[in-house]
């Protein structure tokens, strides 16, 4: 018979779980923001974009976070720019960006000699998270989190018409590239757990899970959170039993979350227009 309490007897899975708790807030609350503004791509971006400044930091003696945040907000930074001054589409910018800055750190990570292994950055490597980790995670998350609570009227005006925020009087360069830096930082923290290319999916699926499930945005913040809380949990406690690794375990557990809800969200519509056309007829 199968102990369900043996993942928690192990440091490495406690770890995991911990991690999971930790970065599953602020990508949560991130990630309905990310879904409001139409900045999907944006995360996208940032999490392939941040390989170069990995491996430079890794060439310089930096820490890795460091240069992972640096290039993040290069990354940001130089697609805002860009659009601002081009006649070429954000989006396109943004393909652009990120993937010769992901080129680039290819060819920077081929040409060195090095330990820390490129599937590991990628990919993440939440049973390898040590207390290190964790205390980056957190002094990382905390203050995103709290950032995100406190302006989250701001932000959420912004996000929806930055002329009426304008107008309003916020300062809407504050609101902009403060939500940028909040998206490096978050993708930091989230390194070394989901890897840079998995940490898109935290970063997106939970803020779209919940758009589909309720109509105003202080619930949307709520239920954002417990999908992915709840989603990462599920993903490290499987992986254990299913022998797999947990980041993708993860994101296919979201994925599933996605697809239930969006086929409810057309149940739902079904059945309104069913009504409409019923007190019509």
């Amino acid at each position: 018979m199968i102990d369900p309490t043996l993942p928690f007897q192990f440091p490495f899975m406690q770890n995991a779980f911990l991690i999971a708790v930790i970065v599953s807030v602020p990508t949560a609350l991130l990630s309905c923001f990310l879904v409001l503004k139409g900045w999907a791509l944006m995360g996208d971006a940032v999490s392939h974009a941040v390989l170069p400044g990995v491996v430079l930091a890794y060439i310089f003696g930096f820490p890795l976070l460091l240069g992972a945040f640096g290039a993040g907000m290069v990354t940001a930074l130089a697609t805002g720019f860009l659009s601002d001054n081009s006649r070429v589409k954000q989006d396109t910018v943004m393909g652009v960006v990120f993937s010769g800055m992901f080129g680039l750190g290819i060819v920077l990570y081929t040409s060195i000699t090095s330990d820390v292994h490129l599937d590991h950055i990628l990919f993440g490597n939440m049973l390898g998270v040590g207390p290190e980790d964790l205390r980056t995670a957190l002094w990382i998350a905390v203050p995103v989190t709290a950032a995100l609570l406190l302006k989250w009227k701001d932000l959420m005006l912004h996000a929806f018409d930055p002329t009426q925020a304008r107008a309003s009087g916020l300062a809407v360069g504050v609101l902009h590239y403060g939500l940028l830096t909040i998206l490096s930082l978050t993708i930091v923290a989230t390194m070394s757990a989901t890897g840079l290319i998995l940490a898109v999916g935290l970063l997106i699926a939970p803020g779209a899970i919940a758009f589909l499930l309720v109509r105003s945005f202080g619930r949307m913040m709520v239920v954002a959170v417990a999908v992915c809380m709840g989603a990462m949990l599920a993903g490290v406690y499987a992986s254990f039993y299913l022998d797999s690794a947990p980041a993708p375990t993860i994101v296919l557990i979201l994925s599933a979350i996605f697809v239930a809800a969006f086929l409810r969200r057309l149940r739902l519509n079904a059945q309104a227009a069913t009504r409409i056309a019923a007190s019509e007829g």
